[in-house]
């Protein structure tokens, strides 16, 4: 079963800067999406959803310690057990339908074949205690982050052996994780107001500091010319980077300073979608990526926070999971 929301059209569009006391004007931005719910029959905060090559749907469930499929068409469900005390926290699937997903409790990366229901684990080594973010690289390798290790690693998912490079600045969380054109990882560090990309080659990392010194970055996406696009989750901003000419540009977002930044997805018409978190219902807000102004702004009906998005480009729509049990697609109407 599913449910539906749909925005209201109105009109206007534009940046709004935050007030004194952190709090911006409701903007009068236009609802441009229909927002589908899917209950999830087992709860456990179900989250992180990635789109194979049929059009199913994977997802973590987090606090229930399962990966789930959902078949969007019917809306069937179906469970797959992990290992106790795994708690999966992100995963994504390869091309031969292997899904990958991390083992953020019990220090592993796991490959779950769907056909069986069997898991081989790659343990994580010594100090890495909690894999948490997964991305693919042009090889079908996997970069990922550690959070509370503060470290990223790449595991060869041709041989298992994984490499591991810790983040020099203390407590600095390393968060969301992408791939560029490059074949280079970028991530944001949540703990500190810091970018960092590791070089491939050498596994040499290096910090890029942001312009102000109370941003906290938390999920990132690459545009087609390698932009950096990145929301400051503690100031409520959007945040840009070129790395080729080192500069810097932001937003403060629509729910002003208070509007915790967190999940997001970049279309193919450059359109990045941002979940708000402050606000409840949370919101996602659609800001366009070659105009620089924000375009839209729609309600998320099932409650929860929406933590990670994902763009499947041949539905064109984005996908997320909500803590309240729902698993949520977002498409342009």
């Amino acid at each position: 079963m599913s449910r539906l929301l749909t925005g209201l059209l109105l009109c206007g569009f534009g940046v709004f800067p935050a007030l004194a006391g952190g709090t911006a004007p409701a903007p009068d931005l236009p609802g441009l999406l229909v927002v589908t719910e899917w209950p999830v029959p087992w709860g456990g905060r179900p989250r992180d959803p990635y789109v194979d090559a049929s059009g199913a749907v994977w997802f973590c469930g987090q606090e229930g310690n399962y990966i789930g499929r959902l078949d969007p068409v019917t809306g069937k469900f179906k469970r797959y057990e992990v290992p106790d005390g795994t708690h999966p926290h992100n995963l994504i699937v390869d091309a031969g339908g292997f899904v990958w997903y991390a083992g953020n409790r019990n220090a592993h990366i796991g490959k779950l074949d769907p056909a069986s229901g069997a898991i081989e684990a790659f343990p994580m080594p010594e100090p890495v205690t909690d894999p948490h973010t997964l991305v693919f690289d042009r090889q079908g390798n996997i970069w990922f982050t550690a959070q509370q290790s503060n470290a990223v690693g790449r595991l060869d998912t041709a041989s298992g052996q994984i490499r591991i490079v810790m983040v020099p600045s203390p407590g600095a969380r390393p968060y969301g994780i992408k791939i560029d054109s490059r074949n280079r990882p970028w991530i944001v560090l949540l703990g500190t107001n810091r970018l960092a990309t590791v070089d491939p080659v050498s596994f040499a990392l290096r910090e890029i500091p942001l312009p102000e010194a109370d941003m906290r970055p938390r999920r990132l996406e690459i545009d087609r010319s390698d932009i950096i696009w990145f929301v400051d989750y503690a100031g409520g901003r959007l945040g840009r980077y070129d790395p080729a000419a080192q500069s810097f540009a932001y937003w403060q977002m629509p729910g002003g300073t208070d509007s915790r930044p967190y999940g997001t997805a970049l279309d193919a018409g450059g359109i990045l979608w941002i979940g708000e978190t402050g606000p409840y219902p949370n919101r996602l807000i659609g800001f366009d990526t070659a105009r620089d102004v924000f375009i839209s702004a729609d309600e998320v009906p099932g409650g929860g926070a929406v933590r990670h998005m994902y763009y499947d480009a041949g539905a064109d729509a984005f996908w997320f999971g909500l803590d309240s049990g729902f698993i949520d697609r977002g498409r342009r109407r």
